[in-house]
Order: C-alpha cells, then structure tokens, then sequence
C-alpha cells in the first residue's frame, strides 16, 4: 500500500513548482524573445501572442521593459508604422548583433539543456 502525502505538503509542492517554471521562465525570457524576432520583425502584440502559444504568457508589464533592456543593448531596433486602426506600431526586428547574440545563445541553450537531461533519473 502507497503512503499518502499529506495535502499540505502536495500544496507546498506545487506552489514551489509554479514558482520554479516562473524563474525558469524569466531566465529564458530574452531568448525566446529573440527567437521569435529572428522568424521577422514584429508588433509587440505579435510577440506576446507567440510567447503565449508556446505556453510562456508573459504580462506587458514585463514584455515593453524587456524589448526596451534589448534595444538598448543593440539587440533590437525598431520602425514606426502607421496603422488604419490607432496610433502608429512600433516594429521590432534583430540587429546584426541580435543575430549573433540568438546563434550564440541557441548553442548554449542546447549545451544546458544537454546537460540537466543528462541528470535525469533513470
């Protein structure tokens, strides 16, 4: 017979796993950014849509400080377009640099996933 974990503790598990993808999420945030900026430039809408359909859901709050951090690291750059419905766009797209930066960071993102597999229970 399997012991049964008690509520609390099940709680207090799952509490500190959704806190553990959050960090997680944060971490990667930049890459997963670049990411989708190297399919094409795009609104920040665009790029907060697709964040969340890769199960990532990122607040506003946290994607324009981010895409500015970036543009202000050389990573991104950005055009203005006038839309038919309200006030211009802002268009992100990568850099030269950002291009760089994304290879670089693919590499070490593959490296490290490799890794923390690598200590998977058998």
């Amino acid at each position: 017979m399997r012991n049964k974990v008690p509520s609390f503790i099940y709680i207090f598990a799952l509490m500190n796993t959704e806190n553990a993808r959050a960090q997680m999420r944060k971490g990667v945030l930049e890459l997963c950014v670049l990411r989708v900026l190297g399919r094409g430039e795009a609104y920040a809408s665009d790029i907060s849509e697709a964040l969340r359909q890769a199960d990532l859901l990122v607040v506003e709050g946290t994607l324009y400080p981010l895409l500015t951090r970036m543009k202000n690291a050389g990573w991104l750059e950005y055009r203005w377009e006038e839309s038919k419905s309200g006030p211009p766009r802002k268009y992100y797209q990568l850099t030269e640099t950002g291009r760089i930066l994304l290879e670089a960071l693919n590499s070490e993102w593959t490296a490290f996933i490799d890794a923390v597999n690598s200590l998977k229970n058998s």
